[in-house]
């Protein structure tokens, strides 16, 4: 039923009363309705899609979850690896056990190639070796009489201890060291006693192996393929040496093998002589081994030749340590034959041209000398003093009659130490890149003219 509004008068009307402003907005709402619901089904339209999951949305999703899948697949398949390594692993070692058989030896033989493979690269597949008991399988291989045997079971030892002291110490304690010299004494070919030398380099490398290695008497082996070994298997005994050197329980073995003069001897060779002289660096500080250099003949002069190579600063350093100890520590015999063989004019080059180590060596075994030389004066001036009992005149009459004599000769001796220290400015100047037309300052010259027996002041 209509609505009927009461006035203010009183009066009903059977509608409200419209205005010509109410009246237009109704005709513009009017107007309007199919554009305003068009655009609300739109919007709802667009809600609705939004409501639900859109194809990107999807492949953001699938996207969000595939790093967690392939993490996982990723870590299954190294868990798959790992296992896959393990049991190859473990069927190498277990083939290592097999008896000595027709088709059980070639297998060993594979098995050991196979671990020297696996070994080669790998610090895991060492440990994992020595877990699985590999080691005394492949020292009891070299009791074979098969050499092909021998060479893959040294060098399957030779990888297991790269880096690894503890496989080292276990080829040691399962008598590697003991078949490796029954090998030699049974005429080992080349081949094999060249992998003989890289196993006793690697196992002296060890501090707790080089006393037991020097006292089993694998020296004279070492030193022979020092000698007469080919290139490889020479720096391997050299290096081999060197580590036996450094315990000084080795020291009176080395001696006695002759180390000393074919260290010496070697030296001039640029492979070799830097090691060498360290070697003897080692030596030098047992008495066992200064009194070894001091019985040889060349050992100073082979020394001071090495403080005179420009380009081997290492080595200088280390013949300037040799010196260094002979001359604190040896005899004065020691120090007579390097002033002998010139070892003073070649360290005070050394004090100006060499390595700040070389230089301080060099110095060290100046002062001796100096120290030694002044006490030398001081006791001939004491004899000289003691001497003098004859009357004044008959002793004025005996110079006034070699004045002239005593002259020349001294004349003489001084013109051959200008010309000694002429030729030692020179050289060093040489070896300085000074220009060439460098001279002698005027202190220099004075010095080396008023007197003969002026030492130069350093």
């Amino acid at each position: 039923m209509a609505e009927c509004d009461r006035s203010a008068a009183g009066r009903f009307r059977p509608w409200p009363p419209f205005s010509a402003a109410t009246l237009r907005r109704k005709l513009l709402d009017a107007v309007a309705c199919g554009a305003s619901g068009h655009r609300r089904r739109r919007k709802e339209d667009l809600c609705s899609l939004a409501s639900r999951p859109t194809t990107r949305r999807l492949e953001e999703l699938m996207r969000a979850e595939e790093p967690e899948s392939c993490s996982d697949r990723g870590a299954e398949a190294e868990t798959r690896r790992k296992i896959g390594a393990f049991e190859e692993l473990q069927r190498a070692a277990g083939l290592l056990q097999l008896g000595d058989g027709d088709g059980e030896l070639d297998r060993r033989k594979e098995a050991a190639a196979e671990v020297r493979r696996l070994a080669k690269d790998d610090p895991g597949a060492r440990k994992t070796f020595a877990t699985l008991g590999a080691i005394p399988p492949l020292v009891a291989m070299l009791d074979s009489k098969d050499s092909e045997l021998h060479l893959a079971a040294l060098y399957a030892l030779l990888n297991l201890g790269i880096g690894n002291d503890l496989n080292k110490a276990a080829a040691v304690k399962a008598g590697a060291v003991h078949k490796m010299l029954n090998l030699i004494e049974s005429g080992s070919s080349p081949s094999v006693s060249e992998a003989i030398v890289a196993n006793f380099l690697s196992l002296s490398a060890l501090d707790s192996n080089k006393p037991v290695v020097g006292a089993s008497g694998a020296i004279p082996f070492l030193m022979s393929a020092f000698k007469s070994g080919n290139s490889t298997a020479r720096q391997d005994a050299l290096r081999a040496l060197f580590n036996l050197s450094i315990a000084s329980s080795n020291a009176p073995r080395l001696v006695d093998a002759g180390l000393v003069p074919a260290l010496f001897a070697s030296i001039g060779d640029m492979e070799v002589s830097e090691r060498a002289l360290t070697a003897l660096s080692n030596l030098v500080a047992t008495g066992d081994g200064r009194r070894a250099v001091s019985r040889c003949t060349d050992a100073v002069p082979t020394l001071v030749d090495v403080l005179g190579w420009c380009d081997a600063a290492g080595c200088q350093e280390k013949a300037a340590h040799v010196l260094m100890v002979m001359a604190h520590k040896g005899g004065p015999c020691d120090r007579a034959a390097m002033v002998e063989a010139g070892a003073v004019s070649a360290l005070l080059e050394l004090t100006l041209l060499g390595s700040p180590l070389a230089q301080k060596r060099a110095s060290r075994v100046l002062e001796v000398l100096t120290v030694d030389k002044g006490k030398k004066v001081t006791s001939a001036a004491a004899s000289s003093a003691v001497a003098v009992s004859a009357p004044l005149s008959v002793a004025t009459a005996a110079e006034g009659k070699g004045d002239d004599r005593m002259s020349e000769e001294r004349r003489a001796v001084r013109e051959l130490v200008q010309q000694s220290l002429h030729s030692n400015m020179r050289r060093i100047t040489r070896r300085a890149n000074l220009p060439q037309d460098f001279g002698l300052s005027e202190r220099f010259t004075a010095l080396t003219t008023t007197s003969a027996t002026k030492s130069l002041p350093f």
